[in-house]
C-alpha cells in the first residue's frame, strides 16, 4: 500500500529504536521500588527459556560442625540451594498513525515533532503500566499481568503458591504481616516496630517502606520535627522520603488511571528488603520495537509500530519482606 511519503514514513520504528535505552531507564526511574533496586543491582535481564528462574537458598549448610584436632569433618552433599519459577509476562503499546496525518505533517520536522509526541506519550503510558503492575497479584487481564507485590507480599502468606513454591508448606516462603484494624499516630510506630523486629536477620533488614496516603498521613502525624530525616539519594532522583530505622518511607499513593493503579494500595505499607526482589527484563524485549520494521495495517491507511516489553518482577526471599495493612 503506497503511503503519502515514503521517505520519513521509517520514522516511527527508527525514533522508537533510537529511544530504546531511555524508555528501559524512564521506566525504572518511574518508581522508588525500581530505583531501588536498580542502587542494589537487582536488574537483571534474562536471555532466554519458557520461565524466569530465581535462585533462592533456603536451609543453611548441614556439615557445619564444631571440631578438634584430627576429627572427622563431614562432607556430605548439602541441598541449600533451589529456584522460585516465574513465568514470562509482556506488555505493549502501539503507536499509531494515519496516512491523512502524514500528509498533514508532510515536513521531516513536524512528521518527526508528532512521532515524538506520541512515543513520548506511549514511553509515559509503559512505565505507569509496569508500574502499577509492580503492586498486582498478576491476575489482571487473564493472569498476563507482572506479579507484583500483591503476590510476592500477600495478606495471608500461609496459602497460596508463588514462584512455583506452596507456602502452605514452607515457612521459609512466607513474608511477615502486621494486620490491623485501626491506626493513628500513637499507635502506627508501635506496629512499626513489632513489624520490623520480624524482618531483621544480622545486617538483613528492610530498605523501602513504601505506603498509601492514608498511611503516610498517619505516619507523618506521629513524626518530632527532629526525626524527619531524609534521604538525599532518592531526593535528588525526585522522590521525597523520610525515615523509618535507617529504611526509607516513601509516599507511593499514585494516580489511578483506568484499570491499571499506579500506586500502594489503600491502607497499606510494604516493608521491603530490596536485596531480595528482583526486576527482570528479557534482553531482547526491554522497550523495544517489537519490529525494527514499518508495520502496515492490512486495511487501513495507516501505519503502527509496538513498543514491547516481556519479563516479570522475582522474588529471592519473602521472609524478608513485610505488610503493614489498616483493615478497619
Amino acid at each position: 500500500m503506497p503511503f503519502a511519503n515514503s521517505n520519513i514514513s521509517d520514522i516511527m520504528a527508527t525514533t522508537i529504536s533510537s529511544r530504546t535505552r531511555k524508555v528501559a531507564d524512564n521506566v525504572t526511574n518511574n518508581n522508588i521500588i525500581l530505583t531501588k533496586m536498580k542502587q542494589n543491582g537487582r536488574i537483571k535481564t534474562f536471555s532466554g527459556g519458557d520461565r524466569i528462574l530465581q535462585e533462592i537458598t533456603f536451609a543453611e549448610n548441614s556439615n557445619a560442625n564444631w571440631y578438634s584436632g584430627y576429627d572427622i569433618l563431614p562432607v556430605g552433599v548439602s541441598d541449600v540451594v533451589s529456584a522460585a519459577e516465574f513465568d514470562i509476562k509482556q506488555a505493549a503499546v502501539p503507536v499509531i498513525i494515519s496516512g491523512l496525518e502524514m500528509l498533514k505533517n508532510s515536513g521531516k520536522e513536524r512528521m518527526i515533532d508528532l512521532m515524538e509526541t506520541r512515543i513520548e506519550v506511549a514511553e509515559d503510558t509503559m512505565a505507569n503500566l509496569i508500574t502499577g503492575g509492580l503492586y498486582s497479584d498478576g491476575t489482571a487481564a487473564g493472569g498476563k499481568q507482572i506479579d507484583g507485590l500483591e503476590a510476592a507480599v500477600p495478606v495471608d502468606p500461609t496459602t497460596g503458591v508463588y514462584g512455583g513454591i506452596d507456602s502452605a508448606n514452607f515457612p521459609f516462603w512466607r513474608n511477615a504481616v502486621s494486620d490491623q484494624t485501626s491506626a493513628d499516630a500513637a499507635s502506627i510506630q508501635g506496629h512499626w516496630n513489632g513489624l520490623w523486629a520480624q524482618l531483621v536477620r544480622g545486617q538483613d533488614r528492610p530498605n523501602l517502606i513504601v505506603t498509601d496516603n492514608t498511611v503516610w498521613e498517619i505516619y507523618m502525624a506521629s513524626l518530632q520535627n527532629q526525626q524527619r530525616f531524609s534521604n538525599t539519594n532518592d531526593a535528588d532522583a525526585g522522590f521525597a522520603t523520610v525515615k523509618f530505622m535507617d529504611a526509607d518511607v516513601c509516599l507511593d499513593g499514585g494516580i489511578y488511571n483506568g484499570n491499571y493503579g499506579t500506586g500502594a494500595p489503600a491502607g497499606t505499607a510494604f516493608f521491603l528488603n530490596t536485596k531480595y526482589l528482583h526486576y527482570r527484563p528479557h534482553a531482547d524485549r526491554n522497550m523495544v520495537p517489537l519490529s525494527p520494521n514499518r508495520r502496515y495495517s492490512t486495511n487501513q491507511d495507516a501505519e503502527v509500530q509496538i513498543l514491547a516489553w516481556a519479563g516479570n518482577m522475582t522474588c529471592s526471599g519473602r521472609m524478608f519482606q513485610g505488610r503493614y495493612d489498616i483493615n478497619p
